[in-house]
Order: C-alpha cells, then sequence, then structure tokens
C-alpha cells in the first residue's frame, strides 16, 4: 500500500474555477519512500473551495532537471 504525502504545494488560478498545482510530495511504501514534485490541473467545485483534479504529473524530484525544466518553458515563451 502507498501512502502519499504533501510536503508542500503552491495554486496557481487562472479562469473563473481552474489552478494548477505544483507539489512537492512524498510516497511512503513498507519499503522505504520515494520523494517527487507533482504538477495537477483542476478545479474548484462550484460554491464551495474544495479541489478537484482532472490530470497529472510527476518528475523526479532532482534539481538539475527541475531547472531545465524551467529554463525550456520559460524558453517557449521567447
Amino acid at each position: 500500500m502507498v501512502e502519499f504525502k504533501t510536503i508542500k504545494a503552491e495554486d496557481i488560478k487562472f479562469g473563473r474555477n481552474s489552478f494548477i498545482e505544483i507539489a512537492r510530495k512524498v510516497a511512503v511504501t513498507e519499503t522505504g519512500e520515494n520523494e517527487f514534485i507533482s504538477i495537477s490541473k483542476g478545479f474548484f467545485m462550484p460554491d464551495t473551495d474544495e479541489k478537484r483534479f482532472r490530470k497529472s504529473i510527476s518528475l523526479p524530484n532532482d534539481e538539475e532537471v527541475i531547472v531545465d525544466i524551467a529554463k525550456k518553458l520559460k524558453a517557449i515563451l521567447d
């Protein structure tokens, strides 16, 4: 069984009720732990602040990889 724990999360709100969550998480199993970065897209339920998630991608918790992704995201805007 896997238990997921969120270490830190930040939301980027866009549109009327949509958001992107960028989070640092850890998956805990009987054999150990694996830390990773999660980028999830979702929306807020009408009339509440309850989050619903639609899609997610997990990235390795490797500073070099994360910095390279950030650079490439910025580069496609230029």
